[in-house]
Formats: C-alpha cells, sequence, structure tokens
C-alpha cells in the first residue's frame, strides 16, 4: 500500500469531491503530518512551529465549520502505531463532521475559511483525508 501526505487534492480528487455521492452527513477523517517551522507561501517570516501554525487554522476552523452546521468531533495526538504498518506515523487526527459535501465546499469558499487556510498550508507537511459516511455494520442500541 502506498502512502503519499498532501495538503491540496488532485483535480481527480477533486473531481470526485464534486461529484454526486452520498447524501447526508459526512466525516473528513483528518491524518496530519506537521512541519517541523511553519512555512508561509507569502514568505513571512515566522518563528512559529507547524504545529503551532496549524493550531491557528484550528480555532479559527471550528467557527466557519459551525457557519455551515459543521463541528469537530475528535481531535487526538497519535501516541503509537497499534496495527499495521507505515514508514512514519502522522503526528495528529481529528474528525470533522458536516451535514453534507455541499456544506464542506460552501466553508471552504467563505471568506474567513480563506484567511485562515493559510496556516494550514503553512504548518502542514501532509495529510490524508478520508471521506466516511455512517456505517450500519457497526451501529450500536443506545
Amino acid at each position: 500500500m502506498k502512502v503519499e501526505n498532501s495538503v491540496i487534492p488532485t483535480q481527480e480528487q477533486m473531481a470526485g469531491f464534486l461529484a454526486p455521492g452520498p447524501e447526508g452527513p459526512i466525516s473528513m477523517v483528518n491524518l496530519l503530518k506537521f512541519r517541523d517551522k511553519a512555512s508561509y507561501e507569502d514568505g513571512r517570516e515566522s518563528e512559529l512551529t507547524g504545529a503551532e501554525a496549524y493550531a491557528i487554522y484550528s480555532k479559527g476552523v471550528t467557527k466557519t465549520l459551525s457557519k455551515v452546521g459543521g463541528e469537530i468531533i475528535f481531535s487526538g495526538e497519535v501516541n503509537r502505531l497499534m496495527l499495521g504498518e507505515v514508514e512514519e506515523l502522522w503526528d495528529s487526527v481529528a474528525i470533522a463532521q458536516y451535514p453534507s459535501r455541499a456544506a464542506m465546499l460552501e466553508m471552504m469558499q467563505l471568506p474567513e475559511y480563506q484567511e485562515i487556510a493559510v496556516h494550514r498550508a503553512a504548518g502542514l507537511a501532509g495529510q490524508l483525508n478520508i471521506e466516511t459516511t455512517r456505517s450500519v455494520v457497526f451501529e450500536t442500541d443506545k
């Protein structure tokens, strides 16, 4: 299995995201790998670590998520690999839930999202974004 972190989706991935897909809520599992030192595309000097730059983005994205009816449902640091094998572990995992793909796209186009996205790009060495929908296989009685 090949694993390749990225910060920007490929044209094929974006086309898949824009194509008709599951109706209703989606959850995005984010496997995050931070840069040692933040690197801003506009060349600004910064003493921030990648994790610190991403934390600025994270604080802002929580607000923009709520504007489209979404929320962060989990966030945590990666401690170790329990099963399987990868060359390098991710630093953090976050799960964001959206009412729909359209809501996620709407959020990404908000001016306030565009303003904070520079911190995401500066902080991330790469990530995997995995779109999921609720599965009845693991559904439990409450």
